[in-house]
């Protein structure tokens, strides 16, 4: 018999269910049940988000790649670390809330460190002040994390670093995509960052939900923090 193979259609129940609001430890317990199968549905699903967000970064960061500190917040299987070493950065950390996702990230030897964090529940683990770069891959949507985490992520970020973001911009998450736009506006008004560029995407992935066809569109958005306080 030969391997099994997933279709579109395996993908589509999952990420349906996926979208379910559910609370924070059940999409945790969803996440570390879908792990191994995590890579070969997203390649099925065509999500465009890792390669767009580090295209972004790559081309704005001013700096020295090899040398800046990363931290890729909701980590995953490490798809985002993996593309961005591409581009020539070494020193990654990782955040996730799913044990079976960071042990698929230990795995590919590329973070110096790795921790498990229900955020929204749980402090980042983390220092203020530290990372030239941190990047947020498909956590910022309706029924993962609240947009109030920004304010985590500003904290731990060097001034003068960067924040790059990534949602969803279909029906179901229009009203979570304007709450996040709402709070980096206001953090822009009040001098803590500044926008760098802010991408929109027609086909980000492909539309799973039944009143969707073809792709879905997303956003990317990168962020500089102030590289002093203002009063």
């Amino acid at each position: 018999m030969g391997d099994h193979k997933r279709t579109f259609t395996d993908v589509k129940n999952v990420i349906l269910s996926a979208h379910e609001e559910i609370g924070p430890r059940d999409k945790v317990s969803f996440y570390n049940k879908w792990a191994e199968q995590y890579e070969e549905d997203v390649a099925l699903l065509e999500y465009r988000a890792p390669g767009l967000a580090t295209e972004c970064i790559a081309s704005h960061f001013q700096g020295d790649k090899g040398s800046a500190k990363v931290l890729d917040v909701a980590c995953g299987t490490g798809l985002v670390s993996l593309k961005l070493k591409d581009r020539g950065f070494q020193c990654f950390s990782g955040v996730d809330g799913s044990d079976a996702m960071l042990e698929l990230s230990r795995r590919t030897g590329l973070y110096q460190d790795l921790w498990q964090c229900l955020l929204g529940l749980e402090p980042l683990p983390v220092q203020p002040d530290t990372y030239d770069v941190i990047v947020i891959v498909g956590a910022l949507s309706v029924g993962h994390l609240p947009v109030s985490v920004i304010e985590e992520l500003w904290f731990a970020t060097k001034p003068g670093g960067y924040i790059c973001m990534t949602t969803r911009a279909n029906a179901d998450n229009l009203q979570y995509k304007a709450d996040l736009e709402l709070l980096l506006e206001e953090m822009t008004r009040d001098r803590r960052l500044s926008r760098v560029s802010v991408t929109e995407v027609q086909d980000w992935e492909r539309a799973v939900e039944d009143h969707e066809t073809g792709y879905v569109p997303g956003v990317v958005y990168l962020y500089r923090k102030a590289l002093a306080k203002h009063n």
